[in-house]
């Protein structure tokens, strides 16, 4: 009996080092850290999601400004913050999304790929569910929200760009339906609400985003406005207005706006803005039958 309780009691400390140790992911550009939720468990598939920093931030600082991996253990998610790829001149760290924003050393490094690899990375550790990858990014976080999908669209389900935009040259539909929600303030003079252009480069409008996405998605031309939310606690009141274009749309498809009228690139993010996010990731899971037809 001693020897039996031995080597379950070996057996328990090796499995739990080996979950300790694999809370943390290095695919070249340094370890990072992986939040698994208390609540975890093998046998349950559970969401993953990634925020995606903005030009010259970190993905550490990006949490501390928006609180997600927080909120892991409530919402019961796998959370993790990469860091883009340092600049050749100042060592800002930058995502590779579009033209606009914001590989502005010309590295063309393949950071869709590197998201990529960090995704399977996890799912080769842990039960992930296939339906529930998720993206938030702010800024050139956002651009490359908008890529990765575009890029990866049989495994992100939805993403959430804040005062991000979408590529401006014209494409064909990605492979798969991708479930899109654009924030943005309106009075942004960073990267622009009505659009404009990154060292002669332009990027589209928050609404030419979205409104591109859900021609993607198969929605109709024509958004609905919904419920006013209140996102920038700077601003009195439920200041953001929503559009959404979900009417006609492949099934795991549609497109949003939530437009903070007056607020600016880094709004003053209200105390449930975090929540708010991922309680719409949630609720815009990826359905693997959704593949468009050729």
């Amino acid at each position: 009996m001693t020897t039996i309780k031995l080597l379950l009691m070996c057996c328990f400390s090796f499995y739990a080092l080996n979950i300790f140790a694999a809370q943390s992911v290095d695919l070249g550009r340094g370890e990072l850290p992986l939040t698994v939720p208390s609540s975890y468990s093998e046998d349950t598939p559970s969401p993953l999601i990634i925020l995606l920093h903005g030009f010259g931030s970190s993905g550490a600082r990006q949490d501390l400004y928006m609180g997600v991996s927080k909120l892991a253990d409530s919402y019961g998610f796998l959370f993790i913050a990469p860091d883009g790829t340092p600049s050749r001149d100042n060592q800002n760290r930058f995502w590779n999304a579009t033209p606009a924003c914001c590989d502005f050393s010309n590295t063309d490094v393949d950071d869709s790929s590197y998201l990529l690899n960090i995704i399977n990375e996890i799912k080769s550790d842990y039960n992930i569910d296939p339906n529930r990858v998720y993206l938030i990014g702010h800024s050139n976080g956002g651009f490359m929200s908008y890529q990765t999908a575009y890029e990866h669209s049989d495994t992100i389900a939805a993403f959430a760009s804040l005062a991000g935009a979408s590529h401006n040259d014209e494409r064909k539909a990605p492979d798969n339906p991708v479930h899109v929600l654009q924030i943005h303030g309106s009075a942004d003079s960073t990267i622009n609400y009505e659009g404009g252009q990154n060292l002669n480069n332009p990027y589209p409008s928050a609404l030419e985003s979205v409104s591109q996405w859900a021609i993607y998605n198969g929605c109709v031309d024509e958004g609905a406005e919904r419920e006013i939310r209140d996102l920038d606690s700077g601003i009195t009141g439920h200041e953001s207005t929503v559009l959404l274009f979900a009417q006609g749309c492949m099934t795991g498809g549609s497109s949003e706006l939530w437009t903070i009228n007056g607020g600016s690139h880094i709004p003053s993010l209200s105390d449930t803005f975090s929540q708010q996010v991922i309680e719409w990731l949630y609720e815009h899971p990826k359905l693997m039958s959704a593949t468009r037809a050729e």
